[in-house]
């Protein structure tokens, strides 16, 4: 299964909850709940809205980034951008981000 294969899965899954729908995030695919995104796909990364106290090293990422976008800003540290090589941990990070959201936080 590809990454792109993988969001795809895991937004499919997602969807199953009231509220949560795909979307589009800078031009990418994404999911959101109640119109706001909370994780997108680009370049064989899925990028979740976490929030700056989440600590990747946690749940065993060792290879992340935070959401950096523009070149003349700094990056976005609620989200991290988690690459293919963690794809396995996906479905969870993107029920934590709901959860997030739905939480409204």
């Amino acid at each position: 299964m590809t990454a792109e294969e993988k969001f795809h899965s895991v937004a499919t899954n997602l969807e199953k909850h009231q509220g949560v729908e795909m979307g589009k995030m800078m031009s990418a695919p994404g999911i959101r709940y109640n119109g706001k995104n909370f994780a997108f796909y680009h370049q064989s990364e899925m990028v979740f809205r976490l929030g700056r106290n989440w600590k990747p090293e946690e749940s065993g990422i060792r290879n992340w980034s935070h959401l950096s976008p523009f070149k003349n800003k700094p990056a976005m540290v609620d989200w991290f951008c988690i690459t293919e090589n963690d794809s396995d941990l996906w479905p969870e990070l993107a029920a934590m981000a709901l959860s997030r959201m739905i939480a409204g936080k």
